[in-house]
């Protein structure tokens, strides 16, 4: 069995090649005149060519990218913001729409720990970009 993820968009080549450019991991599977298929982080991927303009990417499905330094995190905010928009907790969108959450991989276990979890939760709280530095500070 296959479980691949459908990005309906107006510009499937454009939209691959996008992706292809910040994960080093891109593995072009196919390529024919209305669909892209690639993989990502062990995700396949598939850009359909969207003959409807009224459909549009939301927020209600987002692509959580969870990442080790505050480097990685810069570097995939940077890219996805240029064209892209930020938004609140580590939230942005993409230059076609698509929703990423980067966050920093030692979240989860800030969170889920209960003498870290609400230092943690009311820094990134006030933050666009997570800053690992900050949240450290936070439950100093």
């Amino acid at each position: 069995m296959q479980l691949s993820i459908c990005l309906w968009g107006n510009d499937p080549k454009g939209m691959a090649e996008y992706y292809q450019k910040i994960f080093d991991d891109y593995t072009l599977i196919s390529e024919q005149s209305m669909a892209i298929v690639f993989e990502v982080c062990g995700k396949r991927f598939m850009c359909l060519n969207n003959c409807d303009p009224t459909v549009h990417f939301n927020e209600k499905i987002s692509f959580v990218l969870s990442v080790d330094t505050q480097k990685e995190i810069d570097m995939y905010w940077d890219y996805f913001t240029k064209e892209g928009r930020a938004g609140q907790c580590g939230w942005l969108k993409d230059k076609y729409g698509v929703s990423w959450q980067v966050i920093p991989g030692i979240l989860g276990t800030y969170m889920s720990n209960p003498e870290t979890a609400a230092k943690v939760g009311e820094a990134f709280m006030k933050m666009t970009k997570f800053d690992i530095s900050a949240l450290e500070k936070a439950i100093e």
